[in-house]
């Protein structure tokens, strides 16, 4: 009996871990699909999402995180990607006077001890001025942009009340290359003055800032630029200088500069006594730059059908005006030898043979009657001689005087004269491939073809000989003019401009260089002309801007001027 017993306890026992078994099975096999059931149904959702992001015009909102590391303002680069403004975590020094509580002492040592201590550390501050307000127990700053070793040292002087609170900082790491391009940050967290300025919404917004913004400049071109200037501005002792390098098919801006220059990253009273822009905001008589546009209007209209005419070259008289050309070449001039010679008495005769009506019209085609167009702010209203001209107006405009302009004026003018005929406002936001604007039509296309031949004997056998850089295929035109003065013109200041394009067979860039009151050295030969002093730094400047934008030196090419030569053969 007890066996039996045992032998069925034993097989209830077997039964019931069967079914244990069985049931923990089941019950693995079900947890097994509830959580393939989950991910299936996450992963569903997950697809949903996707397609629904695909098919929706709005995307995906920054988180409140990825905003908060964010720089507080956008960067700004170069066309190429390499950064002109940026953010930086920076320290800055600051002094506390509660830092010891109320009614300690704020510093260990004397107010004058720390200054001069702090004096060593930082050059340039000024030491009197540290220790009044370090006496005075005033909080505030003592200097802004300070150095991880510099914040060391001052950590070092044992102060408490010396505090490095970390700050972002708005830095320029060109340093003062693109100054009048870029602008600066006010203490308002704000832009001023150039770029900095014009997007300055677009910079703050956080759903746009995590973006780099690039300009249409290109920091090779716009360095090489700058030196160039820097150069040829302390060769002859010149007051000022200005220049620019403009794409002709799209208006873009290769590099702008504008000297004396000033340091965005350290606005001081004589950084802000030279932030006036030269190219932009300055105003002009820009002289003989003037003539070939003159000369492409006379062509469009068809008052110049035949380069070869001979044209009177004697004292032209208006009334009781005078003007005749200095040194004498000649009783008659043709249009080649007038240009490449760079006549006064002829250009006057084409200007009033061509009527002010036309001309006039042709100066408001190229914009010279309006603020130069590109972003920046500071653009300067142009001298403009008014709706009617009388003919000594319209005679003097032909060669570059009694109507005043920016230097951008000229360069937007000259890109239209050699790129076929169509105008285009300049801009320094870097456009894709089919963003150029259509422009307007101001001459026809075979009118510029013909100006880029004209434009290259001018380099080869005129006034701009010393811009003729091999290979490159410059063709360009020179202007002297004297400033303007209360009655009259001071013969002892002029601006001095060569105005280029290259290369002439197939234009693609345009190179105004401006000085403002060269003097005459012996760099220049004692000469204060355009030919001596602005043509020479065009012609060092384009072979070193060439290769970075796209132009290779190749003197198996050039412009077919062999019917011109023929026509100031014996003048020269």
């Amino acid at each position: 009996m007890n066996t039996l017993t045992a032998s069925t306890a034993i097989q209830a026992g077997k039964v019931q871990l069967v079914t244990f078994r069985r049931r923990s099975l089941t019950t693995a096999r079900w947890r097994v699909l509830w959580v393939a059931l989950g991910f299936a149904l996450v992963a569903m959702i997950a697809l949903l999402r996707v397609i629904s992001f695909g098919l929706s015009d709005t995307g995906v909102s920054r988180t409140s995180l990825e905003e908060a590391l964010l720089p507080e303002r956008g960067e700004i680069t170069d066309r190429n990607g390499q950064p002109l403004a940026r953010v930086y975590p920076a320290y800055a020094l600051w002094f506390n006077p509660k830092a010891l509580g109320d009614g300690g002492a704020p510093l260990v040592k004397s107010a004058q001890n720390v200054a001069r201590e702090l004096k060593a550390i930082f050059p340039t501050l000024n030491e009197g001025r540290v220790a009044t307000q370090l006496a005075s127990g005033k909080a505030g700053y003592i200097r802004r942009r300070v150095l991880p070793e510099e914040a060391n040292a001052v950590h070092e002087l044992g102060e408490i009340a010396l505090e490095m609170p970390r700050e972002n900082d708005r830095h320029y790491p060109q340093g003062s290359m693109a100054a009048h391009i870029l602008g600066y940050v006010a203490a308002d967290g704000h832009g001023r003055v150039g770029m900095e300025r014009v997007l300055d919404e677009q910079l703050l917004d956080p759903s746009l800032r995590g973006e780099p913004v690039p300009l249409s400049i290109d920091v090779r071109a716009q360095g090489a630029l700058e030196d160039e200037l820097r150069r040829g501005m302390k060769l002859v002792d010149a007051k000022g200088a200005a220049g620019i390098i403009l794409d002709v098919d799209t208006g873009e801006v290769m590099a702008l500069a504008s000297l004396p220059e000033f340091d965005p990253n350290r606005i001081d009273a004589e950084g802000q006594s030279r932030m006036f822009n030269r190219v932009t905001n300055q105003v002009y008589e820009l002289g003989s730059t003037f003539k070939p546009l003159t000369v492409a209007a006379a062509i469009d209209a068809g008052v110049i059908r035949d380069l070869g005419e001979p044209w009177n070259a004697r004292t032209v008289r208006v009334g009781t005006i005078e003007r005749s050309d200095s040194p004498y070449k000649g009783a008659t001039l043709n249009i080649p030898q007038a240009l490449a010679y760079s006549s006064n008495t002829v250009t006057m005769r084409v200007a009033n043979e061509l009527g002010p009506e036309r001309m006039r019209q042709t100066m408001i085609d190229l914009g010279m009657s309006q603020r130069p167009h590109i972003e920046l702010p500071a653009k300067g209203y142009p001298i403009w001689p008014g709706d009617n001209w009388s003919k000594l107006t319209n005679m003097t405009v032909g060669y570059g005087h009694g109507i005043a302009v920016t230097p951008l004026h000229l360069a937007s003018a000259y890109a239209t004269m050699v790129n076929g005929g169509i105008w285009r406002p300049a801009t320094l936001r870097k456009l894709e491939e089919g963003e150029a604007p259509e422009g307007r039509r101001v001459f026809k296309a075979s009118t510029s073809s013909q100006m880029r031949q004209l434009m290259r004997m001018i380099a080869i056998y005129g006034t701009g000989k010393n811009a003729n850089a091999p290979g490159f295929r410059v063709g360009g035109k020179t202007g002297s003019a004297e400033k303007p003065s209360k009655g009259g013109y001071r013969e002892t200041s002029l601006v001095s401009t060569f105005a280029a394009a290259f290369p002439m067979d197939k234009p693609r860039y345009v190179v105004v260089a401006m000085l403002d009151e060269p003097r005459g050295t012996l760099a220049s030969s004692y000469q204060r002309t355009a030919a001596w002093n602005a043509a020479p730094i065009v012609g060092r400047l384009i072979p070193r801007v060439g290769p970075v934008l796209g132009v290779r030196p190749d003197e198996t090419r050039d412009v077919d001027i062999s019917d011109l030569k023929s026509l100031i053969t014996g003048s020269y």
